[in-house]
Order: C-alpha cells, then sequence, then structure tokens
C-alpha cells in the first residue's frame, strides 16, 4: 500500500513539474521599422491573434553629417496611428557606427538631448493623434445623426480636454549600434548621457551576436536589459555565404556562453529577400521578388536556394540582365525551432522575457503564416 502511494505521489509531483516547464508565457512582440506606422484593421487582427502586446518602433536614426561634421538625427517617422490595437510601443533610435567614432564629448553632450527632446516630440505627435482619435468618436458617435436629442460638441474643445489627459511617459527606449571596440568608449558615454535625460525610462541597447560572444573585448553597455540579435551574422555581398539572415549552425557558434551580465531579450528575423550576384560579384537585394520566382521560363533553379535568370528584365528600380545569380534568402521552420533550441539551452528565459520578430510586414506575416508565428512564441 506505501509503494502504491509513493507512486501516486511521485506522478503528482511530476506532473506538476511538467507544468512549470511549460508555464513560460515570453512577451510576444515584433520591430515596426518603416517611416510611416498607420495600422487597418487586417493590422490589427494581426496583432490581436498572435497575442503580441508590444512594438519596437522605429522613431528615427541618427548617421553622421560629413559636411557639417556632426551627427544629425534623420529619416523621422511621419505618423503613429494604431487604429484599434494597444500594444505598447518602445521607441527605437539607431546610431549609425560612425556616429560614435567621429564624435567629440561636446558632440555626444548635444546628441543626447537632440535625441531624447526628438522622442518627447514624436510622443507629442502619438498623443495629438490619439486625441482627435478620440474626440471624433466622441463629437460624432456612431448614428448620431439619427438620434432626436443630440446635442454637437465642439471639437476642439474635446481634443484639448482629451490631450491634457494624456502624457509621454515611455516606460523603455531602446538605443540600436553596431558599436566596435574602437567605438564603446564614446557609445558608452552616450547611453550615460541619454539615461541622464530620461531617468524615468529603461534603457536597452541591442547586443550583436559578436558582442555577446566577445563580451570582454566589446564591453557590456551601461543600460538596463539588452535586445540580442540572433540574425545578420554574414555579409550578404558574399558569393560563398548560405544564408546571410542567419543559420542555426552559425548561431550556436556566437552564443556559445550563458555569462553575459546583461538580462536578454530575444530577436529574431522573420523576413526574406533575393540577393542577386553577376559573374560572382553583388548587385544588390531585392524584396520584392515573389513574382519573379512564379517564372519558370525567366528563371532557371539551380541549387535548392538558387536560380539563374534567363532574360533581361526589370524589377522596380533594378535592373537584371541574362545570367545573373539570384540566391533567395528566408529561415525555414526548421532552422527556426533549431535556433530557438540554442538560444533556450544558454539563455535565461522567463515571464518577463520579450522574443521579437524582425519586422512587423504584412508580406512577411502572409508568408510565414500568423498560426506558424505563434508557435514560434509558444516555442519558448
Amino acid at each position: 500500500m506505501k509503494n502504491v502511494l509513493f507512486v501516486l505521489l511521485f506522478v503528482v509531483l511530476s506532473s506538476g513539474s511538467c507544468e512549470k516547464e511549460h508555464e513560460t508565457e515570453v512577451i510576444r512582440s515584433f520591430c515596426y521599422w518603416k517611416t510611416d506606422l498607420s495600422f487597418d484593421k487586417e493590422d490589427d487582427s494581426i496583432i490581436k491573434d498572435m497575442k503580441v502586446s508590444h512594438l519596437y518602433v522605429r522613431f528615427f536614426d541618427v548617421d553622421w553629417n560629413p559636411f557639417s561634421k556632426e551627427p544629425l538625427p534623420v529619416a523621422t517617422i511621419h505618423d503613429i496611428r494604431l487604429n484599434e490595437s494597444n500594444p505598447e510601443i518602445t521607441p527605437s533610435v539607431f546610431i549609425t557606427n560612425e556616429v560614435v567614432l567621429k564624435s567629440d564629448k561636446k558632440q555626444l553632450d548635444s546628441l543626447a538631448i537632440q535625441i531624447t527632446k526628438r522622442i518627447q516630440q514624436i510622443g507629442n505627435k502619438m498623443n495629438e493623434i490619439k486625441a482627435e482619435s478620440i474626440a471624433y468618436k466622441i463629437v460624432y458617435p456612431q448614428n448620431y445623426n439619427n438620434k432626436k436629442d443630440f446635442k454637437q460638441l465642439n471639437y476642439d474643445s474635446v481634443k484639448s480636454v482629451e490631450l491634457a489627459k494624456l502624457k509621454v511617459d515611455f516606460k523603455e527606449i531602446l538605443l540600436d549600434c553596431d558599436w566596435s571596440e574602437k567605438s564603446k568608449e564614446n557609445y558608452f558615454y552616450l547611453l550615460q548621457k541619454i539615461k541622464k535625460e530620461i531617468p524615468t525610462s529603461n534603457l536597452t541597447a541591442t547586443i550583436r551576436l559578436w558582442q555577446y560572444k566577445y563580451a570582454e573585448k566589446s564591453g557590456i553597455p551601461p543600460v538596463d536589459k539588452g535586445l540580442l540579435m540572433c540574425y545578420n551574422v554574414s555579409k550578404p555581398e558574399d558569393f560563398q555565404t548560405k544564408n546571410s539572415i542567419g543559420t542555426s549552425d552559425e548561431l550556436a557558434q556566437y552564443i556559445t556562453h550563458n555569462q553575459y551580465k546583461l538580462k536578454l531579450d530575444i530577436a529574431l528575423p522573420l523576413y526574406s529577400w533575393a540577393v542577386v550576384f553577376r559573374g560572382n560579384k553583388f548587385k544588390g537585394i531585392l524584396s520584392d521578388y515573389e513574382q519573379l520566382m512564379n517564372d519558370t521560363i525567366k528563371l532557371k533553379k539551380s541549387a535548392s536556394d538558387k536560380y539563374i535568370l534567363r532574360d533581361d528584365i526589370l524589377i522596380g528600380q533594378t535592373y537584371l540582365r541574362n545570367g545573373d545569380e539570384i540566391r533567395i534568402e528566408k529561415i525555414s521552420d526548421d532552422e527556426l525551432d533549431k535556433m530557438i533550441s540554442i538560444i533556450k539551452d544558454k539563455i535565461q528565459i522567463d515571464n518577463r522575457t520579450r522574443v521579437t520578430f524582425f519586422s512587423f510586414d504584412k508580406k512577411y506575416i502572409n508568408d510565414y503564416g500568423t498560426q506558424n508565428i505563434s508557435s514560434y512564441y509558444a516555442r519558448f
């Protein structure tokens, strides 16, 4: 009888521990990397179907101006309209390595102020757009023309009241820079200055795979958290590269330890492109290549992911010639599964871990499928 009770107790405890192993529910996120963010009903539906609760939104870039010889914010996002969905937004700023290599301390001090001011300005614009939407629904409710006792409110007054309720209060700011060993001192200095300008927001820095593996050389950025970029290890212009977006074999060569001294979130690729070569020389990248792939007359398959063009053709603004070789790059479901296993083996994943896919684009999302993408999140 005792043996029976022991076995039953063991089964109960074991099943409980199994449940705990599968209790981890990562925070589902996407990167949005365009100059305009305007969600429609289909975008809202995608967000809802995949239970995505967070977006990294590229607010602007910072590049080096060779004429004025100073760093300047460029390519600022024009509009942010989220319709009915309401994911948390983390402003994201891309900074070229040239900026932190060439700037002096005085310029970096000024840049920290410029970055925080521009984030604030975009936040104010977001709130204005949100207040406009709320005010319109209040002033012009559904079927208001059919209501007998309907009284028209003043739109501008309602908008002012709603705008006063909204504050710019981003919980987190993402700084994206592929800093080098030579530029790390300046970059880390800039991060500290930005943190002083916005002490109420957490700072996150992107961590490239080489920066993770060789942390002693690259240094650990002075931020609250890191976003590990698990893709783009190889250069697309290399003719010998199998897949410059990424492979599980490459990832395994970089995620070799679990000693990184920052809490890490994870970013994985969810896009594809075609890399064009002419006589083994890199000619460019095509993002809109799907129509060409269906043309079996002009395209001849030479390997599992390579094709030879058999005619001159114009795709968008890119002119391709007969004989050009095209390499299709995309991460397969099997490769993503292997990459997730490698990440989980070395990096602590818990309910606070944010898993982000790059990037939010209906073309890529429809290509992979919302159910498949949801399963990628669930694999963590």
